[in-house]
């Protein structure tokens, strides 16, 4: 497991949890929430972080750049322009080409577009950005992203904020098995440390989440159960669980007892 590195557009990282920053009741709690999961990138929404005045305490004051990568996204934007433009002007102040890519098309639930996601990724791929697009987990839609450029696929577990768990397990099932070319991070809807588990499990690269952390009663606590979660998850995964049978098997075989 030393090796077992997270590789995404030639970048590597050994942690495969990924989380937010959005939603802590203060920069000091994010900042120790961040040390505590052990994670290596953490997203910024573009037009929710103070870029320009530096009289003004800022989030990124308190990300450690020496230790985690930002991954700027595009949260709130409901067009593929609109999506656009938030990405160029994070590039353009010093962020990074890296966009977590969000097209909303619905205000209450907050599903994508998946139609204006495909738009953006293309424009953005072809500009030179790393696209990690949040979508559906729906094997076609996670094609055409692929197809548009995208450097990852990011299929929702749930509902953005739902901390729901995976409402689909088949569906990411079917997404693993035939997404082999890109990895697979599944974004949105883990409530606890069980819920990255079962993720992780199920074959994800990677879990991405904010308000399971954030929204705990104890963040700190929370990011490092989510850490221990993700690892669990990805160990299982890779040991390979014994096959589910309806009934019983003897723990102590039989043969060979002398009767």
């Amino acid at each position: 497991m030393e090796n077992d590195v997270l590789r995404i557009a030639g970048k590597e990282f050994h942690s495969r949890l990924i989380v937010g920053t959005g939603k802590y009741r203060s920069f000091q709690e994010m900042a120790k929430a961040h040390a505590a999961s052990g994670a290596e990138i953490v997203t910024v929404a573009v037009r929710r972080v103070n870029l320009t005045d530096r009289s003004k305490e800022s989030m990124l004051d308190f990300i450690d750049r020496t230790k985690l990568f930002i991954l700027p996204n595009t949260a709130g934007c409901y067009s593929a322009d609109d999506a656009i433009r938030t990405a160029r002007l994070a590039r353009e102040v010093g962020l990074s080409n890296w966009i977590k890519l969000e097209v909303i098309g619905d205000e209450k639930t907050l599903f994508p577009d998946n139609f204006e996601l495909v738009k953006a990724t293309e424009v953005l791929a072809k500009e030179g950005f790393v696209v990690m697009p949040y979508t559906n987990d729906d094997l076609i839609s996670a094609r055409r992203l692929i197809d548009a450029g995208a450097a990852v696929v990011m299929p929702l577990g749930a509902p953005i904020g739902s901390g729901l768990g995976i409402q689909n397990p088949t569906n990411i099932r079917i997404l693993r098995e035939m997404i082999t070319q890109v990895p697979l991070i599944i974004d949105a809807g883990v409530g606890t440390a069980s819920d990255a588990a079962f993720a992780m499990e199920l074959g994800a690269d990677a879990v991405l989440m904010n308000t399971g952390i954030a929204g705990a009663q104890d963040s700190v606590l929370m990011a490092e159960a989510m850490k221990n979660g993700v690892l669990a998850g990805r160990q299982a995964f890779m040991a390979g669980r014994m096959p589910k049978k309806l009934y019983a098997t003897a723990s102590s075989p039989l043969q060979g007892v002398v009767k």
